[in-house]
């Protein structure tokens, strides 16, 4: 029971410190962006990425997602990463390329980061932190909803499409979707 609770209390803080208050350069652009300003309010799906993997054809169902529910609040939000086998482009546009060129990737991808250990980039310590899962492979999912608490976390297996996921993403688009104005 004191775990749950430290682990919600874990979420509630990263919430309340910002959880997405910080910024990423968007794969080979120059300027960062910052996640709260451009995505707070929205449910997103953050992933660690990677072209030379086997999962990568999971690029193609992630973009079909973003797709679909993008016009209710919902946005992927793609980390490339190299951590696991260095599965990943090290240039930039390589990985931008194959993202587009192969499978139409058009939600948004962020520079090239780690996702585990000391190395970590803070955005994936804190999803580490509230969760206590870290990525074991490539393509591991977080959930976040709209207030910044994370609310899922999905093992690199879980396809885009998995129902559980999936429902997860409905519920949360309609749980914390903005009160209608009068």
């Amino acid at each position: 029971m004191f775990a749950l609770s430290a682990v919600l209390v874990s979420g509630l803080a990263l919430a309340a410190g910002g959880l997405l208050d910080r910024s990423y350069r968007p794969l080979t652009g120059k300027t960062p962006v910052n996640l709260q300003q451009q995505y707070g309010g929205k449910v997103l799906l953050v992933v660690n990425t990677a072209s030379k993997c086997g999962l990568a054809p999971q690029f193609e169902a992630l973009e079909a997602l973003n797709a679909k529910y993008q016009k209710q609040g919902f946005a992927v939000l793609g980390f490339p990463s190299g951590d696991f086998k260095n599965q990943e482009y090290g240039d930039e546009k390589q990985i931008q390329e194959f993202c587009t060129l192969t499978y139409g990737v058009k939600f948004p991808m962020f520079e090239k980061v780690h996702v585990k250990g000391d190395e970590a980039t803070p955005l994936y310590q804190d999803l580490i932190k509230a969760t206590g899962d870290t990525p074991e492979w490539n393509f591991h999912k977080y959930l976040i909803s709209r207030d910044g608490r994370v609310v899922g976390s999905f093992a690199s297996r879980t396809v885009p499409d998995d129902k559980a996921l999936v429902a997860a993403i409905e519920r949360e688009l309609k749980a914390s979707a903005p009160a209608a104005k009068p």
